[in-house]
């Protein structure tokens, strides 16, 4: 047991378990860190192969997405199709959006689905 003052008129008994703490403190480093490269993996590949036409906030107002009228992909329309939907449209194409299947991963074709849900919930 530790005894912690705070402002030199309270006492605080906390009992802390080293042991227990640095698990904690190993768990939340870890989800967090994880949670961080799928975020990172998803934004780089979306920066290097959709955001040409769909420009980095996937709002698709970037000069080749007005030519070719694609859709913002922050769009309710497009935020509420089912994710099978979106991997199904990013591994095969759809209307003039080439097919991404033979470039990428399936995991990387999920991180760009996620990275999609993402930019969203930050409009």
């Amino acid at each position: 047991m530790r005894n912690v003052q705070c402002c030199g008129t309270r006492s605080f008994f906390i009992e802390v378990s080293g042991v227990a703490a640095i698990v904690l403190t190993l768990m939340l480093l870890c989800f967090s860190l994880t949670a961080y490269a799928d975020d990172s993996a998803g934004a780089a590949t979306f920066k290097a192969k959709c955001a040409m036409c769909h420009g980095a906030d996937g709002a698709g107002t970037t000069p080749m997405g007005a030519k070719l009228n694609i859709p913002n992909l922050v769009s309710p329309e497009v935020q509420k199709k089912p994710d099978a939907s979106l991997v199904g449209t990013i591994a095969k194409g759809k209307n003039k959006m080439p097919e991404f299947g033979s470039k990428l991963s399936p995991d990387q074709i999920t991180q760009v689905k996620d990275y999609i849900r993402e930019i969203a919930r930050k409009h």
